[in-house]
């Protein structure tokens, strides 16, 4: 009956299903848990009329000319250019930190500080604190260990719950300052918001005469995994042989037998308001204090700029920890942890045709162009 049965449909599974039909012919089956399509960039209407996304801020940006030809098929664009501060004392700063970050900073000492930043870098430049922190010049020493404190290390914690010696300096170091007055967070060439929102994106993907969507179904309900078995894949009770795409927690497709996998999950505090606006900027982080991360005003990610009221979202992270209600985000890759993953993923290469695909599925960090080119060369190479 289907050719190939896809768990999940965020960008990997929709991306992945609508190829397969489209391109091969296949009669693609997509099945999701939720009652939704979109996956963690499901947006919806608040009970205010404000464009939410449900799960966190997602902006959309990339270099790769594919993947924006591609989506642009399913979404005309809202020509939004993300801008991040961060909320330092009584202070808003550009992250990254750059040359307008150092004039708020350092006010009449940064265009002396400036001049030995672009003199020992060139204009446009990329550092990374590690490389200022290893500098000769105290100077420039100075301004690497104010942004490591500031702008990294609280948040840093708040985000992974860790200590500062549980950091790992390399990840530190990879911090940039930006030579350059630019504030936008993303410098590609193609960034902005789908301008009616992300779930039209989904079902205009998915709605395709070989696709069939079944949501609020858990997989386990009419799928059998059993790695060893003569029949390692049932389907409804019955033997199926076809593709098998996965983009769901490989841990938990096995019942965690080998221990779970460790994620970081996000509890989100939505609020609206009688105001016109909330705050400056779309994203406001919170690098020092606070026990949130940072605080979303959707209406800038949408457009809805001249509704009178407002929604808000602050974010806390957490620990993931199954519990019913928790949703994992962000695999946290170490040696040990990778090593749980290849246990669960030396189980599913034993299956034949069986691909596993995106955050969840590979335990590792994607963003919506990564997720989309990859869904697009998977489909091509099956």
């Amino acid at each position: 009956m289907y050719d190939s049965i896809i768990i999940g449909c965020g960008f990997a599974g929709a991306v992945a299903a609508r190829e397969l039909a489209e391109k091969k012919g296949q009669h693609v089956l997509v099945i999701d848990a939720r009652e939704h399509v979109g996956g963690n960039c499901y947006d919806r209407l608040d009970e205010n009329g404000i464009l939410i996304h449900q799960y966190g801020p997602h902006i959309f940006h990339t270099n790769i000319k594919r993947v924006y030809d591609y989506l642009s098929r399913f979404t005309e664009w809202y020509e939004y250019r993300h801008e991040v501060v961060g909320k330092i004392q009584e202070k808003e700063i550009p992250i990254p930190f750059n040359l307008n970050s150092l004039e708020m900073v350092y006010g009449e000492r940064a265009a002396h500080l400036e001049k030995i930043l672009i003199d020992n870098f060139g204009e446009g430049a990329r550092v990374p604190i590690l490389e200022l922190m290893n500098h000769e010049n105290e100077e420039l020493q100075e301004i690497a260990h104010y942004v490591y404190e500031n702008v990294f290390l609280k948040y840093t914690m708040k985000q992974w719950g860790k200590t500062p010696k549980e950091i790992d300096p390399s990840v530190s170091g990879r911090v940039p300052v930006l030579l350059s007055r630019d504030n936008r967070y993303f410098q590609d060439t193609y960034q902005g918001l789908p301008l009616h929102g992300f779930t039209p994106i989904f079902e205009k993907m998915l709605d395709y005469e070989k696709i069939e969507v079944r949501l609020g179904c858990e997989a386990k309900t009419v799928l059998a995994i059993h790695p060893d078995a003569k029949e390692p894949v049932l389907f409804e009770g019955k033997p199926f042989h076809g593709n098998i795409i996965y983009t769901g927690a490989l841990d938990e497709l096995f019942d965690c037998c080998f221990g779970r996998l460790p994620y970081r999950s996000l509890r989100f505090d939505f609020r609206h308001y009688d105001k016109e606006f909330y705050q400056s900027h779309g994203v406001v982080n919170y690098t020092v204090s606070e026990d949130f991360t940072r605080i979303t005003e959707f209406k800038y990610l949408s457009g809805q700029l001249a509704a009178k009221d407002t929604t808000i979202v602050k974010e806390y992270p957490m620990p993931y920890s199954g519990k019913e209600g928790e949703i994992p985000y962000y695999a946290i890759n170490n040696k040990e942890n990778d090593a749980l993953f290849n246990q669960y993923r030396a189980l599913v290469e034993k299956i034949p045709n069986f691909y596993l695909l995106g955050r969840l599925a590979e335990y590792k960090y994607y963003n919506i162009d990564a997720i989309v080119d990859r869904a697009l060369a998977m489909a091509e190479q099956m």
